[in-house]
């Protein structure tokens, strides 16, 4: 239990900007098996994520005015907020993975687009369509009911960290791996890892059932599968594996996709 603690701390420490200084950094330790053996709690870095951002979103919803605008100003905020916790990780890798296949059909070219660090006319395109597409759900569920999109804003930041574990499971990692956001993750993520790091998704589905059990989470989590299906065959593809930029890739991708698939379950 003791480990687990670490590794999670460690994955925090990683993934997000919430500062694990001090004594406390000195109790985790560090070591490059350390760090991918955190990639089980990957998921559970969404569980504290997708909690904070949630309450944001809560708070604004029930203080602003009670005005049509209110449910869209909230999502800004709150994504405001967790791109602010996360320092824009997987924002980044979007980006970087939008200019390198956008601006090369060549694998290795489109490799070496991704390393550099500015961004391209395709980076700036994809950032601005997906913050726009999850803003845009959100503020829909809200409209239906601030409580469930409170809870899908949960929902999806754990199982968009979950499901991108399923690339690194499957695929081999490609480009320069000693410079790479993802070098911990070079060797192959086992089953037994994988089934460990689907255990933060139980508790978190089990929640969000019981807070709304009448909402159609399992068209959300279809819609998240889907995101992260297209993701990986587009990864597979193009690159014959994946990157750090292709994980925060998937991890936007599934995101959006959980917010589409409640929000068409809604009309359902």
């Amino acid at each position: 239990m003791t480990q687990a603690v670490r590794h999670f701390l460690l994955a925090l420490q990683f993934f997000t900007r919430i500062p694990v200084t001090g004594r406390l950094a000195a109790w985790v330790g560090y070591s490059p098996a350390m760090l991918r053996a955190s990639a089980v709690h990957f998921p559970g870095v969404g569980w504290v994520v997708g909690m904070l951002s949630s309450a944001v979103f809560w708070g604004l919803c029930w203080t602003l005015p009670p005005l049509p605008a209110a449910p869209w100003v909230a999502a800004a905020l709150s994504t405001v907020f967790s791109v602010l916790l996360t320092g824009a990780f997987h924002e980044d890798g979007l980006a970087d993975l939008a200019d390198g296949l956008g601006g090369s059909l060549d694998r290795e070219r489109a490799l070496d687009i991704m390393k550099d660090s500015r961004i391209g006319s395709y980076g700036a395109l994809a950032l601005v369509l997906a913050g726009a597409t999850k803003l845009g759900l959100l503020a829909l569920i809200a409209q239906h009911s601030v409580a469930l999109a409170g809870a899908a804003l949960f929902g999806a930041h754990v199982l968009s960290r979950l499901l991108p574990l399923w690339t690194v499971y499957r695929l081999p990692h490609v480009g320069d791996t000693s410079r790479s956001k993802s070098k911990p993750l070079a060797d192959a993520l086992g089953g037994w890892a994988l089934l460990r790091a689907s255990l933060w998704w139980w508790p978190a589905l089990a929640v969000l059932y019981a807070r709304l059990p009448q909402a159609p989470w399992w068209l959300a989590m279809l819609g998240a599968m889907l995101g992260m299906a297209w993701v990986h065959r587009l990864l597979h593809r193009r690159l014959g594996g994946f990157t750090g930029d292709g994980l925060g890739t998937a991890q936007q991708v599934s995101e959006a996709g959980f917010y589409l698939g409640l929000a068409l379950g809604l009309a359902a």
